[in-house]
């Protein structure tokens, strides 16, 4: 196939009025991204990234940023008068930019997030061998109540005669099955030269697509139509309950998924995992956990009940235990979290590292074997290998206007409840003193204290008790 032969076009201008949100309705979000980024993460594996077409309007500049990265190509429907309408603004576009027009045009639905790359091939295949101007998707609902049908010359031929719209339907094809699931594939100058003959004599006042059906078979060209193997995947969504029943679904495909290829996951429903999260064989899910964004986890490991991941990178053999939040965090081999742990941005655990319960981190890497077991805060700091943080110890990055570096070295002890006033340099193998408040750098193999000195008064409280009972006499 040609590179030009075909070129996707995805609509995303609508405003989503029932959605009553101030988001343009592609931007909203299922299982961890827009709904446009699904559709096209789908339609990338068709074609290429800039011969995919994003019909943009409400809030166009929104939706172009959130999606820029893709590489994809923008046509602007400033108004938004129907189907019809949004391909006549890409016809144009092609006719003002001079760009070559593709021989094949596959539409879809820019809020239609679970279609998938197979399905959308299948169509483009379809197309292709039935020699089609126009091929159609559709689907099978159990009630059909409400949609646009599909009718076909024979039920067991792929030839359609029109797509006809739920109000105009005759009692006689009421209980025709398919429904049009919006989503097609044309013969790219046969679509466009019936585009300016489309007209708003219907019910909302806009140029349908659908009418293009009827004028092509009017004219003797094939209309075919192809069955999507589930109604889920062309279902698009109108209110926020509409689009959590797609989250659920693509969230439930996710998990089906995983376990697919060797991941347990105990009580998949109570789990929320985003649909770009990877994760290992015989690691081990269990319930209430939330995996999101780019989370990538090895093989082998285990991540415990009310665990929040996001965008961290876990190695293999790794622990997890109850409560942990990562957020933007590397994670090595054999390391071993929480419970309770929040590792925040660019916190880099080394392999067999452990960092536990009630333990922050920010901007740390904590070298290999090195523990951190409770109740601390290790922020903007470097821990070399084989190094003990005893309980309560603390890393005092901020001075009120800048942060600055803690630097500790391999095998340094740091004793419970010190605290390390950065920027400051722990040697080697050097120990500090539990207490301690350490402003100054500690060379290798020294012990530094710096606590105030211990005075102790004996029988000083039996000598206060009696001064206050001579007072009362």
């Amino acid at each position: 196939m040609v590179s030009n032969e075909f070129a996707i076009a995805i609509m995303a201008a609508g405003k989503g009025t029932r959605l009553k949100s101030k988001r343009p309705k592609v931007l909203h979000e299922i299982s961890g991204r827009a709904l446009l980024l699904h559709v096209i993460a789908a339609a990338e594996t068709v074609v290429p990234a800039d011969h995919i077409y994003c019909i943009i309007g409400h809030e166009s500049e929104r939706v172009k940023a959130a999606v820029a990265s893709t590489g994809v190509q923008f046509v602007l429907q400033p108004e938004q008068r129907g189907t019809g309408h949004a391909m006549q603004m890409l016809k144009a576009d092609f006719e003002l930019s001079g760009k070559p027009i593709p021989q094949h045009l596959l539409v879809l639905s820019g809020d239609v997030p679970l279609i998938r790359p197979e399905t959308i091939a299948a169509v483009r295949d379809t197309h292709l061998r039935e020699h089609a101007a126009m091929t159609i998707l559709t689907a099978v609902p159990a009630d059909p109540t409400g949609y646009g049908r599909v009718l076909r010359a024979n039920p067991n031929t792929p030839e359609v005669t029109a797509i006809v719209e739920q109000k105009a339907l005759r009692p006689d094809q009421l209980n025709a099955p398919e429904i049009n699931s919006g989503i097609y594939c044309f013969e790219t100058r046969a679509l466009f030269a019936k585009l300016d003959a489309l007209d708003t004599n219907n019910a909302h006042g806009e140029f349908y697509l659908t009418d293009v059906a009827a004028m092509l078979v009017a004219e003797g060209k094939r209309v075919v139509a192809i069955k999507a193997d589930s109604v889920d995947e062309v279902l698009g969504a109108n209110t926020i309950a509409e689009m959590m029943h797609l989250d659920a679904a693509m969230r439930l495909a996710t998990a089906k998924r995983l376990m697919a290829a060797g991941v347990t996951i105990f009580r998949p429903e109570t789990c929320v995992i985003d649909a770009q999260v990877t994760v290992g064989s015989d690691t081990t899910i269990e319930p209430y956990v939330q995996l999101l964004g780019n989370t990538r986890i090895g093989s082998d490991s285990r991540i415990r009940s009310y665990s929040v991941i996001q965008d961290s990178a876990l190695g293999d053999n790794v622990l997890v235990r109850n409560g942990c939040i990562l957020d933007n965090a590397e994670v090595a081999n054999n390391a071993i979290l929480g419970p309770y742990a929040h590792l925040r941005p660019e916190s880099r655990i080394g392999d067999g590292a452990h960092v536990g319960n009630f333990v922050e981190t920010k901007k740390a890497t904590i070298g290999k074997g090195s523990k951190a077991n409770h109740l601390n805060y290790l922020g903007d700091t470097v821990i070399g290998a084989g190094v003990n943080i005893g309980a309560g110890a603390i890393t005092c990055n901020y001075d009120g206007v800048n942060k600055h570096l803690t630097t500790i070295g391999d095998g340094a002890f740091i004793g419970s409840d010190s605290t390390l006033v950065a920027p400051v340099t722990i040697g080697a193998g050097s120990y500090i003193a539990a207490g301690s408040s350490i402003t100054e750098d500690v060379p290798e193999g020294a012990l530094a204290l710096g606590r105030s000195r211990q005075t102790t008064k004996p029988g000083w409280v039996a000598a206060r008790k009696a001064a206050a009972e001579a007072k009362k006499d």
